[in-house]
């Protein structure tokens, strides 16, 4: 194990260093939409972008404080990934393989065995490889399968204990396999995937999500069952710290068998209720593009809490649909794509009141709202690397779908059993930080 370079700061001056480097604000409020939303708390005026951050050793430069995603923008193909084939890779959690989906074509090409339970494809930091990370649900088989982006064909597996997801360290130093069952992040090298050390988050059961600080100091992972989020020090190799996760008044009704969207017709996520549900389910985690701010989908609160990085604090709630589950910037960083997977429960019944809501990061509402006609249950995936479609996976009907991010059109194409985290390949940016394509 290489040591990695200490941080001499303490945390409290750390976090006023970067508050002082970043210094990027927008105006924000919290959607008035039903059910109840909570009103975020005010941000600074809106004022230039430092010349610097100053970053973890070994994290490539921040180009642009005001905007994280800025090297993500559509065009920005790194050179060593232009030859790359254009695909859609989708992990189909039931099936126990990956079907491959030609998007120009909208066909499936190709389809290979992985290990049992498929769960995600997962970008190399550096770019030069996908990762295929079979956690093996209720056994201790997991391992994690290589695919060449180049030939878009399988390498020989790696046994891993337990990945659910896959993340990497912002100076590409660690892979970050999320042992969910096994309450621990297993950090490893990222080519060979030789066990460094680990993190034990004994107050994250179901640690799945995470999501990293603009400065790479910090992760914040979600916590599926237990309703919280935890806070790492990527330095310390340590928990800074739990959150608990509030719950809105009200929440969106799942009804079986409902009213669903029609074709042309917009998108209504439907009826509300009492909110009952005493903890919440969170999944999907992205950053603000000025790092201030962390956005968590949540499955049992039909909406995106708004948590302030720094303080650890939550600071707002956006209702959006009917279980909130993916999060994906837009490639202008300007907008923010919200997966609803049509169903409070982990598995729910096909043809659900599923859809996509469109947040404005500038303002923190929801700007447009795209359905599924008949019904369905977005989930996970990711944005075409010219930013014109979001590809999910069908959650819980076995297809995925391709959205135009303009007009909300959706296109279908049929995969294999219970499709879940698809990555869309190449994807623009310098560097992944994991899951379906968190790059920057």
């Amino acid at each position: 194990m290489n040591p990695r370079t200490l941080n001499t700061f303490g945390a409290a001056a750390v976090l006023a260093l970067v508050a002082s480097l970043v210094g990027v604000g927008m105006s924000r409020n919290t959607a008035r939409a039903q059910p109840t939303a909570t009103p975020a708390a005010p941000a600074p005026a809106a004022s230039a972008p430092t010349a610097t951050v100053a970053t973890v050793p070994g994290m490539p430069p921040v180009v642009d404080a005001r905007n994280l995603y800025s090297e993500t923008a559509a065009g920005k193909i790194s050179p060593a990934i232009a030859g790359d084939l254009a695909r859609i890779y989708v992990p189909n959690l039931r099936g126990h393989d990956v079907h491959v989906v030609d998007p120009v074509t909208m066909k499936v090409v190709d389809r290979f065995k992985v290990g049992h339970s498929p769960q995600h494809i997962v970008p190399a930091w550096d770019l030069r490889m996908l990762w295929v990370t079979n956690n093996a649900e209720r056994r201790t088989d997991g391992s994690l399968t290589p695919i060449d982006p180049r030939t878009g064909k399988p390498g020989t597996p790696v046994d891993v204990d337990n990945p659910y997801n896959m993340y990497f360290t912002p100076d590409g130093k660690s892979a970050i396999v999320v042992a969910e069952a096994r309450k621990r992040l297993d950090f490893r090298d990222p080519k060979t995937m030789a066990l460094q050390y680990s993190i034990e988050v004994p107050g994250c059961p179901g640690v799945n999500h995470a999501d990293f600080s603009i400065d790479g100091r910090f992760a914040i992972f979600t916590c599926e069952f237990a309703g919280t989020l935890a806070k790492l020090d990527l330095v310390e190799r340590k928990v800074l710290a739990y959150l608990k996760l509030t719950m809105p008044e009200t929440r969106f009704k799942e009804q079986p068998g409902g009213p669903r969207t029609a074709a042309g017709k917009p998108w209504e996520p439907g009826e509300t209720e009492i909110c009952t549900a005493k903890k919440g389910m969170p999944q999907d985690i992205r950053s603000s593009p000025d790092g201030k701010r962390f956005y968590i989908a949540d499955m049992h609160a039909d909406g995106v809490h708004i948590v302030d990085g720094a303080s650890f604090t939550k600071v707002g709630f956006i209702p959006t649909g009917l279980g909130a589950h993916g999060l994906y910037p837009s490639r202008d960083g300007k907008r923010l794509f919200v997966a609803n997977r049509g169903s409070h429960k982990i598995h729910g019944s096909p043809r659900g009141n599923g859809g996509v809501a469109v947040i404005d990061f500038a303002t923190e509402k929801v700007v447009a709202r795209w359905g599924v006609p008949g019904g369905g249950s977005p989930d996970m995936g990711n944005i075409s690397a010219d930013g014109k479609y979001l590809w999910l996976a069908a959650r819980y009907d076995d297809v995925i779908y391709r959205f135009d991010t303009t007009t909300g059109d959706v296109a279908q194409v049929k995969v294999g059993a219970e499709p879940h985290g698809l990555t869309v390949w190449p994807q623009p940016g310098r560097y992944s930080l994991g899951h379906t394509g968190n790059l920057r």
